[in-house]
């Protein structure tokens, strides 16, 4: 399939999820904190920082220290997750709007306690990527680099999946800042995406050298499609995403409902006591399934076994709560 095809199919995909909109707040806000854990884990494990998926969501999430981990691993991660944060409350800013120092204030946030003294400034000093032979522009061209880039995103006509992922790789490629560059370029993208209604791309782990050697091939000259095709495939993920959970929202069956637990039941048929349960699930280690249309949670079946696995983990092994939901994953 030829790219302008790819394109077309996403489109397609996008306007089926917009037939959609509004979507529900509990399942926005399901969608919103997945993507802000996956993102934020995604996209710093490949600049090297060592967090597992479960352990980016201890300290986001819970602000749980990490045994092992270094600071500045942690500060990334909660860097991260603000920056996403403040994403989501700017993309009403229209693309005309964007300006350099909207860019500035984003990488702000991706730097702040880690590097201040760099945090939201362009970089004044020649840099080079370890590994790689690309030649990056000089810091004095930077300011007139930049000011043309802004110019081009503020104007361009192109498609908006390409647009957002050109954008990308133009930043990058002119490298702005000292540290910082592929976090500030990979959100700036999500933003753009995120502006047109298509939810955030997420370049995975196990992508990262395929992500790294594209975008180097294309600033020594060669083609972009390799580039252009990882990216797509990173929105097209995601659109199945948006989609698969909208279709499991809408065919959930009454008879599934009524498999559904209220917390007096799952104590009830667990042994353990109602405030343990709620405990538990304010711990994050019990999922609620939804809510009744009295305000009580419910649980699904699976979450006896949780229940049971979590007291042997507690008596056998003796782990503490963050242990036992790191084992859960």
């Amino acid at each position: 399939m030829v790219m302008n095809d790819i394109l077309t199919s996403l489109d397609k995909k996008k306007q089926q999820l917009e037939r959609h909109l509004p979507l529900s707040p509990d399942l926005l806000e399901n969608l919103y904190n997945w993507f802000k854990i996956e993102l934020t884990y995604t996209s710093n494990a490949i600049e090297g920082n060592t967090l597992s998926r479960a352990e980016t969501a201890l300290v986001v999430e819970k602000g749980i220290a990490v045994d092992g981990k270094t600071i500045v691993e942690h500060l990334e991660a909660i860097n991260h997750a603000q920056a996403f944060e403040w994403v989501v409350q700017h993309i009403h800013t229209p693309r005309k709007q964007i300006t350099q120092q909207l860019v500035l204030e984003l990488h702000q946030l991706i730097l702040q306690k880690i590097n201040d003294a760099q945090a939201g400034r362009f970089r004044t000093v020649p840099v080079r990527i370890a590994g790689s032979s690309v030649i990056m522009p000089n810091p004095s061209k930077v300011p007139d680099l930049m000011e043309q880039f802004i110019d081009w995103l503020q104007t361009s006509e192109d498609n908006l999946v390409k647009l957002a992922a050109e954008a990308h790789y133009r930043l990058v490629s002119i490298h702005p800042f000292v540290d910082g560059n592929g976090r500030t370029a990979r959100l700036l993208m999500n933003f753009l995406l995120m502006q047109a209604n298509f939810p955030p791309a997420i370049i995975r782990k196990e992508d990262r050298r395929k992500y790294i050697a594209s975008i180097e091939k294309g600033q020594l000259g060669g083609s972009l499609n390799d580039y252009y095709a990882l990216q797509y495939a990173a929105v097209d993920r995601s659109l199945d995403l948006y989609l698969d959970s909208l279709e499991e929202k809408e065919h959930k069956t009454s008879l599934q409902q009524e498999q559904l637990l209220k917390i007096g039941e799952l104590a009830k048929l667990t042994g353990e006591t109602t405030p343990t349960l709620r405990y538990w699930t304010n711990e994050g280690l019990l999922k609620v399934a939804e809510l009744s249309k009295g305000g009580y949670q419910l649980y699904t079946q699976d979450q006896i076994d949780i229940v049971k696995k979590i007291r042997t983990l507690q008596e056998s092994e003796r782990l503490t709560l963050a242990e036992i939901q790191l084992r859960l994953g």
